[in-house]
């Protein structure tokens, strides 16, 4: 098996992400956690990134909002390797209108083997690693040499 490694640095390149029902529960997780948090990068899409900003007062990148591209805007940059770690409270009740560009956020956070949390326990659990404080080498599959050749 071939692997890639993919440096983290002690400082983190988090992304924020909640649909509409979970952005209430996302900025009680934030208000508990501003303390770790404020010692990393913030990105979030657009509604939740202003939403963190106003009632956190915590500075955040934003993206565009989710269902105008910023999903697909934040998958680039996992790509890039521009985010090391993302917390996506999405709903499991509702369906959300951008739902496959939800689904292909999510497989490009696994491919990219990006720590991620889709609810508070495993937010919790997450953020209160002892290695979100240390660097970090993520290890990657190299997928593309699974791909058999074409004549």
């Amino acid at each position: 098996m071939v692997l890639i490694q993919r440096k983290m640095e002690t400082t983190k390149k988090i992304v924020l992400i909640a649909h509409d029902n979970r952005k209430e529960d996302l900025l009680d997780w934030v208000k508990y956690n501003k303390g770790t948090l404020s010692k990393h990068h913030l990105s979030a899409t657009g509604t939740t990134g202003k939403l963190i900003h106003e009632q956190i007062g915590l500075p955040v990148f934003r993206f565009i909002s989710g269902p105008l591209g910023g999903d697909q805007q934040i998958g680039s940059k996992i790509v890039e390797d521009s985010i090391d770690f993302m917390v996506f409270f999405w709903d499991p009740l509702s369906a959300q209108p951008h739902d496959p560009d939800v689904k292909a956020l999510l497989r490009i956070a696994v491919l990219y083997n990006i720590p991620m949390a889709c609810n508070r326990s495993s937010a919790d659990f997450l953020i209160s690693s002892p290695l979100m404080d240390k660097e970090y080498n993520r290890q990657l599959i190299d997928y593309g040499s699974r791909i058999p050749a074409k004549n």
